[in-house]
């Protein structure tokens, strides 16, 4: 390669990293939105296949039918779901603020209960003033309720803001479903791989996804539907709002749902009612316990192949960086992370193959130049 050649390719490379970056910066704002539109195109695309095979290849007919199938399963529940969450919280935080709910005596009655062994292990290391707890704790409690209450009210006034990200994400959606699969070939052939490792690589992120998100959210559903039923049967305050972050927290392997219903459990216990204390602790353990051991290596771990410590490590991760969305980035840029270090030995393997192989043929240039002799018989006579 000439100096000039060089030169031009360098200066090709800044400015195709100078649109790149600021292309990436336009589309910040919408990020949710576009995140999730390639998320759900992804997992719908083996529905878009059959309707594609239904409508005799009419892409846009198929595209349609099955965007109307996404806005009714999934949503529509999700935006009426969030409503009535939002109207959970305010309600809550009117009945902490009025004093029907009061948090610090809850913490108190907890603390008279303990053994004396703990009481004085709180007095070994400083805590000595409950009640001073049972204020910090309520304080706590009620700055969380104005900060949800806060978070719902914006989300109420910021009702334009959500309409145009939902018709981005809509509109994005559509024409992924109707021309993705040209558009994921066109991609494929931008990356500088080989057909092998790039199969491999689009193979494990769409596998990722599509169990990452179908998974989690099917053990997500089922433990906070069990926690918030048993929360309803067992006349708890709020039982929808408590099994909607009992699902949320699931997203959490090993730890979730357990965050919620075991204070609870032991709050029963302080207070007296062991039965209910009995009840949703067998019940936590032995059904939404089980659900998670259960469900999730079948949904999630079994497709992915990554040990559950990568995965809590990486949801916890991209839950802080990326907030929700983070339940799905965190786990697929380790899925990429580890799908790459097991490319790496057959990418330097093929390094070497490809310096060997230009090696021998400049060795063997001019050998090959040189015809073999004739196995000819009248040459042999002569």
């Amino acid at each position: 390669m000439s100096t000039r050649t060089r030169l031009y390719f360098r200066s090709f490379i800044l400015l195709l990293s100078i649109v790149s970056i600021a292309f990436i910066w336009i589309l910040l704002p919408f990020y949710g939105a576009i995140f999730w539109g390639v998320i759900l195109a992804i997992i719908f695309a083996p529905v878009q296949r059959k309707l594609l095979h239904k409508t005799k290849g009419r892409k846009t007919l198929s595209a349609l039918l099955n965007l109307a199938f996404i806005l009714l399963i999934v949503i529509i529940p999700v935006i009426l779901l969030s409503g009535a969450i939002i109207q959970e919280i305010m309600s809550l935080y009117k009945r902490m603020d009025s004093g029907d709910i009061n948090v610090a005596a809850y913490l108190e009655q907890i603390i008279a209960s303990l053994p004396p062994s703990i009481t004085e292990s709180l007095h070994r290391f400083g805590i000595a003033n409950l009640d001073d707890i049972g204020a910090k704790f309520s304080a706590f409690a009620m700055s969380a309720g104005q900060f949800l209450t806060k978070q719902a009210v914006s989300i109420g006034s910021n009702t334009f803001q959500f309409i145009v990200g939902l018709g981005v994400m809509l509109y994005l959606l559509f024409f992924l479903l109707k021309d993705g699969s040209d558009l994921a070939r066109h991609c494929s052939t931008l990356v500088p791989l080989s057909e092998d490792q790039k199969s491999h690589l689009f193979r494990k992120f769409t596998t990722v996804v599509r169990a990452t998100v179908k998974g989690n959210i099917a053990v997500a559903a089922t433990q906070g539907a069990l926690g918030g039923i048993m929360f309803w049967i067992l006349d708890v305050d709020g039982a929808l709002f408590w099994g909607v972050l009992m699902g949320v927290l699931s997203l959490l392997p090993a730890v979730g749902a357990s965050l919620i219903w075991a204070p609870v459990a032991i709050y029963f216990f302080s207070t007296g009612a062991v039965t209910q204390g009995i009840i949703l602790t067998a019940f936590g353990l032995l059904v939404i316990g089980l659900a998670d051991n259960v469900l999730r290596p079948l949904l999630v771990g079994k497709d992915t192949k990554i040990p559950d410590y990568v995965i809590l490590i990486s949801t916890l991760g991209g839950l802080s960086l990326f907030g929700l969305n983070g339940f799905v980035i965190g786990p697929l840029i380790a899925a990429m992370f580890m799908a790459c270090w097991d490319l790496f030995p057959s990418a330097i393997q093929r390094q070497d193959d490809l310096q060997d192989a230009n090696l021998l043929e400049v060795h063997a240039g001019p050998i090959d130049t040189i015809e073999p002799p004739s196995n000819n018989t009248e040459t042999l006579k002569t």
